[in-house]
């Protein structure tokens, strides 16, 4: 005789069964967004800031009041979708619920309010910066690069530098080491590489922690040389550091290396991720499962990455490998790369490294928040002057003024 299951008893298994599915689609799929999250912390997105109100007679800008706003320095902000843009200079007063910045430039038709995002690129084109240009395009693997050959004055300077931008970013980048490159007498090249936008892309389709981008700045060295440089630096913002880490130690063209200058370097990958799911708060159990997926190959398949975070990394950072001198600039409050893996690296190897601290720095907005010392540490390392990076004020806090208003 069979036995008939009570159709309520049926209704309810697949419920409960419906339910445990959805949750877990749920999970995974809250999981899968930290992840991607995560694995984008080089270059986030800024969060939206509102523009309060414009004066073009007094020359400034009042934001409201948000992390972004209040920083000290130089930068842009971008409005209209992108496609015009403030420059404004350091905060002047606070103002009820605003922040009152300098206004600098303006490219575009700003709307006395509306909203916009800050940026630490300065400068769009060479053009900005009053120096003489060329565009040129690097032959790479996987084609043609665009990138910015701006030459040293008297155009036969056999000293190069090559500046590379970070991930999730562009040229513009970059430009702001321009200055204190061409004021020590050295050319300077801006390649584009891989999946930035503006080179060719490469198979997996995204940069990720790509393993090839690196022959894409192997290829710049090799235009430099080509125009005649016999001494190369490399220099390179962010996850862009690691890049300049791996063509160092992978590239047949090493030897006519001298230096490099890390800017916000990510001098481990999944140290930097970690640490900024650590800064963003996110859940201790959202955080492994998120560094579980892309730690393992299917995850990193899910994500678009062609290879696990955790893979063997050919051009880890190991400080006895370190072969060339190397100047680190970054913030003891990074936000993404983690500081305490510059200051490992400089106690390991202090014969090569040397880390100058700025206090309060954001990612790759040193610059911004203080260009004359950044620039004098650059200017005193080009010229090996270790007396004179060693006799560089300490790093201090610049802390926006209130206003007697505020």
């Amino acid at each position: 005789m069979s036995v008939r299951t009570p159709r309520g008893v049926v209704g309810g298994a697949v419920a409960a069964g419906g339910v445990l599915v959805a949750g877990a689609a749920v999970a995974g799929a809250v999981t899968t967004r930290a992840a991607r999250r995560m694995l984008g912390t080089a270059h986030r997105e800024p969060a939206a800031t509102a523009v309060l109100d414009l004066d073009r007679v007094t020359r400034t800008v009042r934001f409201e009041a948000t992390e972004d706003a209040l920083l000290p320095g130089v930068y842009s902000f971008w409005f209209d979708g992108a496609r015009g843009l403030l420059r404004v200079g350091d905060v002047l007063e606070r103002r009820g619920e605003g922040v009152v910045r300098a206004l600098l430039d303006v490219e575009g038709d700003p709307p006395p309010s509306g909203q916009g995002r800050f940026n630490g690129w300065v400068y769009l084109t060479p053009d900005d910066l009053d120096v003489f240009s060329d565009d040129v395009r690097l032959q790479t693997t996987v084609g043609a690069a665009p990138a910015w050959e701006i030459p040293a004055e008297g155009f036969d300077s056999p000293r190069w530098a090559v500046l590379v931008h970070g991930r999730s970013s562009v040229r513009q980048e970059a430009l702001r080491a321009v200055p204190a490159f061409h004021a020590a007498g050295w050319s300077t090249l801006l390649p584009s590489y891989r999946d930035d936008g503006e080179a060719p892309g490469s198979p997996p389709g995204r940069i990720g922690f790509d393993d090839g981008a690196w022959l894409d700045v192997e290829a710049a060295v090799l235009h430099a040389l080509d125009q005649g440089a016999r001494e190369v630096v490399l220099m390179g913002f962010s996850t862009g550091a690691e890049l300049v880490l791996q063509t160092a130690a992978r590239s047949r063209l090493s030897s006519v290396l001298s230096g490099l200058v890390l800017d916000s370097p990510v001098l481990d990958p999944a140290e930097a991720v970690a640490h900024a799911a650590r800064v963003d708060r996110l859940p201790r159990p959202v955080r492994r499962g998120a560094l579980s997926l892309a730690a393992s190959r299917i995850g990193a398949r899910v994500l678009g990455d062609d290879e696990p975070l955790d893979r063997p990394r050919p051009a880890s950072v190991r400080p006895a490998d370190l072969r060339l001198p190397v100047l680190v600039l970054h913030g003891d409050d990074d936000g993404r790369a983690p500081f305490e893996a510059s200051r490992r690296l400089a106690e390991e190897r202090p014969d090569l490294v040397t880390l100058v601290p700025f206090a309060g720095g954001r990612h790759t907005r040193l610059w911004n928040q203080d260009r004359p010392r950044w620039e004098r540490a650059v200017s005193a390392w080009l010229r090996t002057d270790g007396a004179a990076v060693a006799a560089l004020p300490g790093p201090h806090r610049r802390q926006a003024r209130r206003s007697q208003r505020a």
